[in-house]
This record gives structure tokens, sequence and C-alpha cells, in this order.
């Protein structure tokens, strides 16, 4: 029993990681990337698709994203799209594809950019510590009913915050990466 609750424990802390890296993916650097406009939906064909459902999207260079969509008819609504996200960028159609130019970011923005990034690190520790209370939770109702003695639910406790350790630190590690990427110029 106590084995199944720390590989829950493991793998949902590595689920918590995983948004984590995603959710980092999405922030804008001073390099684009098409990571940047996943999360834009586009009103094509009656319904709220994501962007790389009617598109491909490219980087020819480090400055520009570039958006064909594979049907000429729902180039307007990409556009749309663009411009109602928070992305803050201004898309250019020349009728064929859209295209993204990244402003150079301002030493300002860099330090609002290392906030978030921040704030998604945070979030994503909490998530780490509420499954690792989970986890403990559950060890000490084994305890309780006596299914494992006071060792073994020593021992358990001890296993689960070291995978709670691990996943912290490894979060702590994305945070440092990011936070250098975001302030390189």
């Amino acid at each position: 029993m106590i084995k199944e609750i720390l590989a829950d424990c493991d793998l949902r802390q590595k689920q918590s990681v995983e948004v984590l890296r995603q959710e980092l993916t999405r922030i804008r650097t001073g390099k684009a990337s098409a990571g940047l406009v996943e999360p834009v939906k586009v009103d094509a064909y009656g319904s709220e698709m994501p962007l790389s459902q009617v598109a491909t999207v490219t980087t020819p260079d480090a400055r520009t994203i570039l958006i064909q969509p594979w049907d000429k008819s729902t180039l307007g609504a990409v556009e749309k799209a663009i411009q109602k996200s928070d992305l803050g960028l201004n898309p250019n159609n020349d009728g064929q594809v859209i295209r993204l130019t990244l402003p150079p970011l301002n030493e300002e923005r860099r330090k609002e950019l290392v906030k978030i990034v921040k704030k998604y690190v945070e979030d994503a520790k909490t998530a780490a510590r509420n499954v690792r209370r989970d986890a403990n939770d559950h060890i000490k109702k084994l305890e309780k009913a006596h299914d494992i003695s006071e060792d073994q639910s020593r021992d358990a406790h001890d296993e689960v915050q070291k995978l709670t350790d691990k996943h912290i630190k490894e979060m702590d590690h994305l945070f440092e990466l990011k936070e250098k990427e975001v302030m390189e110029i």
C-alpha cells in the first residue's frame, strides 16, 4: 500500500512539474517561439479551435512568428484571434500568411515577466505540497487503522518528503533557467 501511495505522489508531483514547464514555454522571452501562440483559440468552421489545428506556426528567425492557415478563408479569423489575445502583438496579414514581429523587451517588462514566472513556480510548488499533504494523510490513515507500523509510517513520510524536495528542486531549477532566459538581452 505504501508503494502505491509513493508512486501516486511521485506521478502527481511530476505532473505539476510538467504543467509548470508548459506554462513557462508560453512566457515570452526575447526569442520567438511557436509556444507563444499555442493558447490562442480561433473561431473557425463554427467552433473555437486551437490555432495549431487551423494553421502551421513557424519561427523563421528569432524575432518573427509566421502563421500560415491551411485554409485561406480562415486568415481573417486567425488575425482577429491574435488581436483579441493578451499577447500584445500586432499581426501583419499579407493575404497569404500572418507575421508577428516581436519587439525587443525593455528592462521593466523583463522584470514583470520574471515576477510572472515566479508566480507560476510558486503555484506549482503549492500543488506539489498539496500532493505531499494528501500522501501523508493516506499514510496516517493506514497507521491509525493499524495496517502499518509507526516505523513504516515514519519511513513513508520521509520518502514522501524526499520526493517533494526532489520535485521542488527541479521547479527551482526551471525558474533559474527561465529567469536567465528572460533577463538575457
